[in-house]
């Protein structure tokens, strides 16, 4: 990927569009890793705790505005990542884009490098933003001063098969009509931000890499203060067996179900709430 291609105008101004509405100012950085330049926006009191949100495959950074906007930005600094390899501003370095896990943990550590926290910091994660952060959480628990999972996916349940399969057009050959089809079907014809979907349907053009896979992190023994979060309408697992195993597999954390929410409508959708546990102490 390029940074000509990634900066394309109209995929440009459809993302500057989701991002405009942001509360307050927003400050972009874009951090040296190992692995290529990385795009992180960030706003909220430069003195406040630092909060680390990695989004969905194919959400981009600009996803979390609902949630500073619900107040999340009055009480933390806010830094959105957009994930290396997917759809976003970030830059991978020619042959040197992230390909196992610990890759992905090396790159984490570049970017919290770059933003120079002064200390641990609350990491949280939707989706397979949230197998990232686990896996980061796993093997960097130092670093980290709370976790949250939301609707994580790959971490306490597998794909159900007819997720996968109503899926796969779209991730084999992507287009506007497909990604808002499977929206539709997946969120049950939730209303959704109408600039985000914009910016979905320009993600069809991007060029993205393959989501990296692997084993299911072993959150046992971190020592991390946990919320996590599973949506009740997902499709992509069932939320009360998902949840049943997250608490069987960490009895610690704080494991709850959203209700009348679908996962891709997150964070988009139930926004407050969603802020109120990001910012829970």
């Amino acid at each position: 990927m390029s940074r000509t291609v990634s900066g394309t105008s109209s995929f440009r101004a459809a993302y500057d569009e989701v991002l405009a509405r942001w509360p307050g100012a927003v400050e972009a950085a874009e951090l040296p890793t190992p692995y290529g330049v990385t795009r992180v926006n960030s706003c909220g009191p430069a003195d406040a705790p630092p909060l680390v949100l990695l989004p969905g495959g194919g959400a981009t950074s600009a996803v979390w505005g609902a949630c500073a906007a619900a107040g999340l930005a009055r009480t933390h600094r806010v830094h959105a990542v957009d994930l290396m390899g997917d759809p976003g501003l970030s830059v991978p370095a020619a042959g040197r884009a992230p390909r196992s896990v610990a890759d992905l943990v090396e790159w984490l550590d570049g970017v919290l490098d770059g933003l120079r926290p002064g200390g641990p910091v609350a990491l949280a994660g939707h989706s397979y933003g949230a197998w990232i952060a686990a896996h980061y959480a796993a093997a960097r628990p130092a670093r980290l001063g709370r976790l949250v999972l939301l609707d994580p996916t790959g971490v306490f349940a597998g794909f159900r098969p007819g997720y996968v399969l109503r899926a796969l057009p779209m991730l084999v050959r992507p287009s506007p009509r497909r990604i808002r089809s499977f929206l539709d079907w997946e969120t049950g014809g939730a209303v959704l931000d109408p600039a985000w979907l914009r910016l979905q349907d320009e993600t069809a053009r991007f060029p993205t890499a393959r989501p990296i896979t692997g084993p299911r992190p072993d959150l046992t023994g971190s020592g991390i203060r946990t919320r996590i979060v599973f949506a009740e309408r997902a499709r992509c697992h069932d939320a009360a067996r998902a949840a049943r195993a997250a608490r069987a597999a960490l009895p610690g954390a704080r494991v709850d179900v959203l209700p009348e929410v679908s996962h891709h409508a997150l964070p988009l959708t139930g926004a407050e709430a969603i802020a109120r546990l990001l910012a829970a102490g």
